[in-house]
């Protein structure tokens, strides 16, 4: 089966979307062609260079390239294996992405929580489908804790985060699940870059969650989407009007050329 996957790694993948296949394209092909998965050890490298057709140097930069976007892992003493493709890779280049675009316009952090907007509005009909019907008492623990928590003048992440993730983690789509992680932690990471202070309004927010669980147990779709607008609209309203100060590691960079 190794050796058919490497011919097919070999041949069929020459071309990747209009490119010359890389090898790091090959290695990709073969984990597929093998059906690998997370976990699941690869060849050693004189193995993958005779079933790819490639010099160990090759293999060596494929390896490394991989690894950075956790699509392999190399655990040194006992060989290569096939990454978690965790989505770190993903934040790290939003958030130096954030902080690296100049001008005071926040237009990057805005991006982001539009996009976190747009993830929440439109799984509304899978969650109220999925969850109708039920009690989640790990959500509202968490509600309650963020509503106490923002009664009392402070933040919340830890439970900010734990409640979005595990909300949609209720639908069957692992995929989203992990890009409203991923983009969570891209805002929260950001946003003291940019020197931006939380919003005011944490009480707002907090029962805004509350107003999200409620309506997506009782299946209501449209009371869901109401609810994800007004959870946004403090932090919407505080970058309409914060003008950045960016920190002394960022506040260098809009006089590059």
């Amino acid at each position: 089966m190794a050796t058919t996957a490497g011919a097919r790694a070999n041949g069929s993948a020459r071309e990747t979307a209009g490119r010359r296949a890389t090898t790091a394209d090959q290695i990709k092909e073969y984990i597929l062609a093998n059906g690998l998965k997370p976990g699941d050890s690869l060849p050693t490298e004189s193995e993958l260079c005779e079933l790819l057709g490639v010099s160990r140097s090759n293999v060596r930069e494929a390896v490394r390239t991989l690894t950075t976007l956790n699509i392999v892992s190399v655990r040194h003493g006992h060989g290569t294996f096939v990454g978690d493709m965790s989505l770190d890779a993903l934040v790290e280049s939003l958030v130096f992405r954030g902080v690296l675009i100049p001008g005071d316009d926040l237009r990057a952090l805005r991006d982001i929580v539009e996009v976190r907007q747009a993830l929440d509005t439109a799984m509304a009909e899978q969650v109220a489908t999925t969850m109708r019907g039920t009690y989640n008492k790990d959500l509202h623990d968490l509600v309650d804790e963020m509503v106490d928590l923002a009664s009392r003048g402070q933040m919340f992440p830890a439970q900010d985060r734990a409640f979005h993730t595990s909300l949609l983690a209720r639908i069957e789509n692992e995929l989203v699940g992990q890009l409203v992680g991923a983009f969570w932690d891209v805002h929260t990471a950001v946003m003291p870059s940019l020197g931006v202070a939380p919003s005011a309004d944490m009480v707002q927010t907090a029962m805004a969650h509350g107003d999200m669980l409620r309506a997506a147990e009782e299946g209501d779709a449209e009371a869901f989407i109401a609810s994800v607008g007004r959870h946004y609209e403090p932090i919407v309203r505080t970058l309409e009007g914060v003008r950045p100060q960016r920190t002394s590691a960022t506040a260098g960079l809009e006089d590059q050329p």
